[in-house]
């Protein structure tokens, strides 16, 4: 039974009986798909007063408000609720809190009314009221300056941006895809708590939904065939967001290979395979009563006659120059389709970039672009510029500072003190080329570090700036401080005492 929230939300992103526009000649910009990248490259378009053209063939706002970045953050702020009202009572004295299985089923559906409400922003007709033509159904190149429309109609165009985003992908495993399994576009319909859940990849979705539904009270399995969590991640830091999956009840099943997957006696899912333990491959047996996959994902390029229009691709996107220029000089692509960085930021920031450099003589480079990353797990886990590890790869000359957060106040007040603030610059010198945060809103931390890297400013610039006290914020300042304290050679050491000698002796 669809919720009316779901209802409401769908009436806004694929309406009922909508009328598709009659195409109107020659449109500056088409833009082909209504995800995050797609509809800011349409408003920009129309909000310069160029005839602009959108088309969707499944659901405007895309994966962002219909499968990823909303309902999954409204889905982590239950769960966290859930777990801080059994947390008050033992750390600061709350009124104790019962331990019931709460209520699973209300918790979605606030997420549900949320993202209803969200859809407004991204529905067709407030695009059409901003004067874009809105197309629902599907596109497909027909030369290299028109696609058609599946209702016929073909629209045609000087420029065009592509921007289909990304669908998840299911590992070759067999018999999995047979299981039809959760993925971030099916796991947030659902009404009942999986008792047990089984969550095949550690990366970012993976973490933060099986965090969030250990937090509900399943019981869950986290399988990935690396020897970590957020393999991506400096290591120390991906460190404590596993040792805080482990204390929320989540079972590690790393270093895992499997090998098939199908139903046990009862008909519930099973997955087997093998899993690196001392040095041996030992068998490895997972039963659950629903699998989520959380294992990366796939360029969305369907049907759309991309090698019609002369644009190259292969199976990690549509092939881009560093201007995100297709090999069709009048197409451009941006978001999840070109493969280049996978999160909704980066796709609003590459539509903003190709815009520019598709209706202007522009030369703005996907390159320049500064991209922090966050996982939002409990703790959380931000990151931009490079890792150590990434560093130390590329034969870069660095230096690392690290501020742990149990030094700074607010972070112990509040008993958030796990974790840190990590600063890789060049070697001797201030430039930041890195910083790892992992704690409490790391992701909220990491944008101070991003405005910096972007602006070309360095640590020290952090350190003259005032923070308010108390903050978690303080850690950037504490880790400009640690710099400048480690930089005092023995000789600016001694002209200190030198000085120190001679002002106690002055009136």
């Amino acid at each position: 039974m669809r919720s009316p929230h779901d209802a409401a939300r769908l009436a806004q992103v694929h309406p009922d009986g909508w009328e598709n526009p009659r195409p109107a000649g020659r449109y500056d910009l088409v833009v082909v798909g209504a995800g995050t990248a797609g509809l800011v490259s349409a408003a920009i378009g129309a909000g310069l007063g160029f005839r602009v053209a959108l088309v969707e063939h499944r659901l405007m706002g895309g994966d962002c408000l219909n499968a990823g970045c909303v309902p999954s953050k409204g889905v982590l702020a239950a769960a966290h609720a859930w777990h801080a009202a059994r947390q008050g009572a033992p750390t600061f004295g709350a009124p104790p809190v019962g331990d019931g299985a709460g209520d699973f089923a209300a918790a979605f559906e606030q997420m549900r009314a949320t993202r209803a409400e969200l859809a407004r922003i991204d529905g067709a007709a407030r695009f059409r009221d901003l004067g874009v033509d809105v197309f629902l159904g599907r596109a497909r190149f027909v030369a290299g300056d028109a696609v058609q429309v599946d209702d016929g109609g073909v629209l045609r165009f000087r420029r065009a941006v592509l921007a289909t985003g990304a669908r998840p992908a299911i590992p070759p495993v067999p018999g999995l895809a047979e299981l039809a399994p959760l993925t971030n576009e099916s796991v947030f319909d659902l009404v009942r708590r999986p008792d047990r859940l089984l969550v095949v990849g550690a990366g970012p979705v993976g973490c933060e939904l099986a965090q969030a539904f250990a937090r509900f009270g399943s019981q869950v399995t986290l399988v990935d065939r690396d020897a970590r969590v957020l393999a991506r991640e400096d290591a120390e830091a991906a460190g404590v967001v596993e040792r805080a999956l482990v204390r929320d009840g989540v079972t590690l099943a790393l270093g895992a290979t499997l090998r098939q997957a199908g139903r046990d006696a009862a008909g519930l899912p099973r997955l087997e395979g093998t899993r690196r333990e001392g040095g041996a491959e030992r068998p490895l047996a997972l039963d659950g009563d629903a699998v989520l996959v959380a294992a990366g994902r796939r360029p969305e390029l369907g049907d759309l006659g991309l090698d019609v229009a002369g644009i190259a691709h292969d199976a990690r996107g549509v092939t881009v120059d560093d201007h995100l220029r297709t090999t069709n000089a009048r197409v451009w692509a941006v978001g999840d389709v070109n493969g280049l960085a996978p999160f909704t930021h980066a796709a609003d920031a590459q539509a903003r970039l190709a815009v520019q450099n598709a209706l202007f003589p522009g030369r703005a480079r996907a390159s320049a672009l500064v991209v922090p990353r966050a996982t939002y797990t409990s703790p959380e886990l931000a990151q931009v510029g490079r890792t150590a590890e990434e560093l130390a790869g590329a034969g870069t000359p660095f230096d690392t500072v690290t501020v742990p957060f149990a030094e700074v106040d607010r972070a112990r007040l509040e008993r958030a003190s796990e974790g840190f603030v990590r600063v890789h610059l060049a070697r001797g010198g201030d430039r930041i080329l890195g910083v790892t945060i992992v704690g409490t809103l790391a992701g909220e931390l990491i944008a101070e570090a991003t405005l910096a890297m972007t602006a070309g400013l360095g640590l020290s610039a952090l350190g003259r700036t005032i923070h308010p006290y108390p903050t978690h914020a303080e850690a950037l300042r504490k880790a400009a401080d640690q710099r400048r304290r480690s930089r005092l050679t023995p000789t600016a050491r001694r002209a200190l005492g030198a000085w120190r000698w001679l002002a106690r002796r002055l009136p």
